[in-house]
């Protein structure tokens, strides 16, 4: 199961997302960004961090993967746990690991956790559709100051240029007024203040009608409850909780390895008794899907109990060997 995309999507909705046994995932938000320089814009963002100190299981990460996948939450808990193994057998391998949409894991030669951080995927829900761009420059119009114009005196000759003005008489026209503009102005003016008048009576008029509707509908259903007799013909059954017993959770083995599938259940059966005159504790499961007969070494508690049986198994016994996580 690979959980990254998991991680991903509790980033948009959480602070915090941590992933048990291995680290957490951190966000802040970054407000929006200008770059005077480049004139670029950035909108806000949600900017991830990775912390190896925080590697409590809280309980998130797991309750996410179970409601999403419609399975159980410790089979959510081994599938973690089993990709978190993965995760550090490749960072010690490759000192490199990358996770999609997420970041960069690097090794430091001190055996440090470095995290950069994915540039390209924005996790603030509240900036989606929101993208980075470019504005051109504004080119500014610069005004140059106006030239001075110098007149140089002559001592030798005084000219003077006087200017004729025009002279325009301006003869006033009389208009004829009608007498009806006058009228006219009058019922205008008396529309307006009887509207000014009217309007606020008559809104009055109708909140009196509407509480008083109010009124009386509300005393019908006051009525109405009162007179109401109520039967419930099908009462709830009690609700009665079970608690499983600590023998129970203790017996609880989700691990198992595979011996092997046959399609003959005679196979099985045979393949079963070579196992236990080996010394195993092994199991025939029920016809599958497939139609075949799984054949188990044995069931385990803890993954880390599993993965060292298998080990010696696959040295010993049957290299092809492997480990089922499931709750039969």
């Amino acid at each position: 199961m690979k959980i990254e995309l998991y991680i991903a999507q509790l980033l948009y909705r959480y602070q915090c997302v941590t992933v048990p046994g291995f680290g957490a995932f951190l966000t802040e938000i970054q407000s929006a960004q200008l770059l005077e320089n480049s004139h670029s814009f950035f909108p806000p963002k949600k900017m991830i961090s990775f912390n190896t100190h925080i590697k409590n299981n809280d309980g998130l990460l797991a309750n996410h993967i179970a409601q999403a996948e419609k399975t159980s939450y410790d089979y959510a808990v081994s599938a973690i746990e089993y990709e978190v193994l993965n995760w550090k057998k490749t960072l010690q391998e490759n000192r490199s690991f990358t996770i999609k949409n997420i970041g960069v894991l690097n090794l430091t030669a001190e055996n440090n956790i470095l995290f950069t951080p994915n540039e390209q995927t924005n996790y603030l829900a509240q900036s989606f559709g929101l993208t980075s761009f470019v504005s051109p420059a504004v080119k500014r119009e610069v005004e140059l100051p106006k030239p001075e114009i110098v007149f140089e005196k002559s001592t030798a000759v005084t000219a003077v240029i006087e200017e004729e003005k025009p002279i325009f008489n301006f003869i006033p026209e009389t208009r004829e007024r009608s007498p009806y503009l006058k009228y006219a102005a009058v019922f205008v003016i008396g529309l307006a203040i009887a509207g000014s008048i009217g309007y606020p009576m008559y809104q009055n008029q109708i909140a009196s009608e509407t509480v008083l509707v109010e009124t009386a509908v509300q005393k019908q259903v006051q009525h109405k409850i009162q007179e109401a007799t109520f039967f419930i013909q099908t009462p709830i059954p009690a609700v009665t909780l079970s608690l499983k017993s600590e023998k129970e959770v203790e017996a609880k083995m989700p691990y198992h390895i595979m011996a092997g599938a046959f399609r003959s259940e005679a196979n099985a059966q045979k393949r079963y008794n070579q196992l236990i005159a080996k010394g195993y504790k092994a199991r025939v499961l029920g016809i599958n899907k497939n139609g075949l007969y799984p054949v188990l070494y044995g069931s385990y508690a803890t993954f880390a109990e599993a993965e060292k049986e298998k080990d010696s198994i696959t040295e010993t016994d049957n290299p092809e060997a492997w480990i089922l996580i499931q709750s039969l």
